[in-house]
């Protein structure tokens, strides 16, 4: 394996979650007899550019395939963000409901599209899974079925769709190719036009844990001390590095071509200096990282045990790929987590991969009457807990694993 970015070839593992399947390769109750193919769940370090990264061992075009089951519209708090955030980016840099054209990359079923299609701006979706753009499409966004690159980009600028505006929230680390997919937004961004980036930071998975946000989809894990090289070698440059809460937490990058008049904000520098004093370019940092993996794991795996033993109900809530992650890493099957709901339909009925627990509807958990519940995705605990105390019971038992095993 050489380095996505700088194509060095001595990279060091620092975070082996052993093998798994692809976290959303969802299994109908007709396939739990068939093989499933694991896949080494491992990340390395390049000591070079210190881009963290996966071998692409299952290709993105199998992983985005036309059955792809996340659909982003079916958590409210993530739609509210998007709102938010279409509202923040059209007040200060101002599109015109006319010339101007707004373009999001990996726009799944249109849940941030259509807050900028309800302002009243023009806009194009670019989403590869079927499943999710043919959502997007019912709700009258014009969207691509295509992975973004350099060749896409190409096309949309011959056909006159020059972007003043691009979004590509939580994309960036699930492309095997950073050059050709940077270089897209190179050839389609108008000379002064925006591009926003956001993703987890690898800051914040070292710092607190959050070793479940790897799995097959992410193929890098990111910092902006890895991503200013790449930048500058498709001719784009960091303007702001605006922190935000999302997943954990994150970042919502401002890029532009290098050349445009954006000033260079000091939050750049800031967080540059942020990772470096956080030891994000020191080895040592990366190699005590799976001494904290192996202790949730463990703790999460002893909980379960202890509950099974004293004959309490548990099941989990959020079908993410986050909670495959776990749940595959620590062992975990339906006897000791009975099964996990999700609101999504898309997701109900089928079962995870690797551990088979069955993904049900919220009524079959009232039925069920838990003891106990699991949040996997974490990052929405909020969110979750609240809505179950209303529809279960109000002092319903809930906990987390990650960073951490603790009740909520």
């Amino acid at each position: 394996m050489k380095c996505r970015a700088c194509h060095h070839d001595d990279l060091v593992l620092f975070a082996n979650l052993g093998s798994s399947p692809p976290s959303n390769s969802f299994l109908k109750g007709e396939e739990l007899n068939h093989a499933e193919v694991y896949y080494p769940l491992q990340v390395s370090i390049c000591p070079k550019c210190w881009l963290a990264q996966l071998d692409e061992y299952k290709s993105h075009e199998e992983i985005f395939s036309k059955d792809y089951v996340y659909f982003s519209s079916f958590s409210a708090s993530w739609v509210k963000h998007a709102a938010k955030y279409v509202q923040e980016i059209a007040q200060e840099f101002k599109p015109s409901k006319t010339g101007s054209l707004w373009i999001e990359v990996a726009s799944n079923d249109g849940y941030l599209l259509e807050s900028v299609k309800k302002a009243g701006l023009p806009c194009l979706g670019i989403e590869p899974t079927t499943s999710t753009a043919n959502v997007s499409r019912e709700k009258g966004i014009e969207t691509i079925s295509e992975f973004f690159g350099v060749k896409l980009g190409q096309r949309l600028s011959k056909e006159g769709k020059k972007a003043d505006i691009m979004s590509a929230n939580n994309v960036l680390a699930h492309v095997p190719d950073l050059h050709d997919f940077l270089g897209g937004f190179r050839e389609t961004l108008k000379p002064e036009g925006l591009v926003t980036f956001e993703f987890p930071l690898l800051l914040s998975l070292l710092g607190l844990n959050q070793f479940d946000t790897i799995y097959h989809e992410h193929f890098s894990y990111l910092s902006l001390t890895a991503l200013q090289p790449l930048l500058k070698s498709e001719k784009l440059r960091a303007f702001r590095a605006q922190r935000i809460p999302t997943h954990g937490g994150s970042v919502r990058l401002f890029v532009c071509h290098e050349n445009a008049a954006f000033s260079q904000e000091g939050s750049v520098s800031e967080l540059l200096k942020e990772e470096e004093r956080a030891g994000l370019k020191d080895l040592k940092t990366y190699l005590q990282f799976q001494n904290q993996i192996e202790k949730v794991k463990n703790d999460f795996a002893g909980w379960l045990i202890e509950q099974k033993n004293q004959g309490r109900r548990v099941c989990a809530y959020g079908a993410a790929a986050k909670g495959n992650t776990l749940i595959n890493y620590a062992g975990i099957r339906p006897d000791l987590l009975s099964f996990v709901v999700d609101a999504s339909p898309y997701k109900q009925g089928l079962y995870l991969p690797g551990s088979h627990i069955p993904v049900l509807s919220l009524q079959q958990m009232k039925d069920f009457a838990p003891d106990s519940v699991v949040i996997l995705p974490w990052n929405l605990a909020e969110e979750i807990s609240q809505n179950l105390r209303r529809e279960i019971r109000p002092d319903l038992e809930m906990v987390v694993a990650v960073p951490e095993l603790r009740k909520i």
